[in-house]
């Protein structure tokens, strides 16, 4: 999968661990919780979602190779979060994370956003999004609304309370 200036690259954990290690253990990743994962852990934990047939995990690659964000998928049915609304046919949940900015770039979370919603609605089965931030993540609350996102309840997960979040296929305009 490709873009002009990102392509996505199937997360390989013995590669790929490291680096996203170092994402995750960052202070602005508290909400991912992992801060205090070794990286083995890490390691461990993506080698199991990358055996499911119900995850997908991907880097996403800029035009020098450098990994500037995370994007996984799952069939909500597959997880906690299935049991807590009612799941739709053409239903994918998502999770994403940026890669620490090395330098300020406007406008560069919302070209990625774009790709990342051209790729997944590439698919013609995906009809509706779902996303699951924490509820006290303010800024992952901000950016899901402002991405078009309806705002469903917000839900007790066995980690954490979770803001449901949905993103039907026309409202992207996709």
């Amino acid at each position: 999968m490709t873009s002009a200036s990102f392509r996505l690259d199937r997360f390989d954990p013995a590669r790929d661990s490291e680096v996203l290690h170092s994402w995750v253990v960052e202070d602005r990743a508290q909400f991912w919780m992992m801060q205090d994962h070794a990286l083995d852990e890490v390691r461990e934990i993506y080698t199991w979602l990358d055996e499911q047939p119900t995850h997908h995990v991907w880097f996403v690659r800029d035009g020098d190779d450098t990994a500037v964000a995370l994007l996984q998928d799952y069939q909500p049915t597959a997880e906690e979060v299935g049991s807590t609304y009612d799941v739709r046919p053409g239903d994918l949940g998502v999770h994403f994370m940026l890669a620490p900015a090395t330098s300020v770039r406007h406008g560069f979370t919302a070209e990625v956003v774009d790709f990342l919603l051209g790729e997944v609605f590439a698919d013609p089965a995906v009809q509706r999004l779902v996303v699951e931030p924490d509820a006290r993540n303010d800024k992952a609350v901000a950016l899901v609304r402002r991405l078009g996102f309806e705002l469903g309840p917000v839900v007790q997960l066995s980690t954490k309370p979770a803001q449901l979040a949905f993103l039907p296929r026309a409202a992207a305009g996709r």
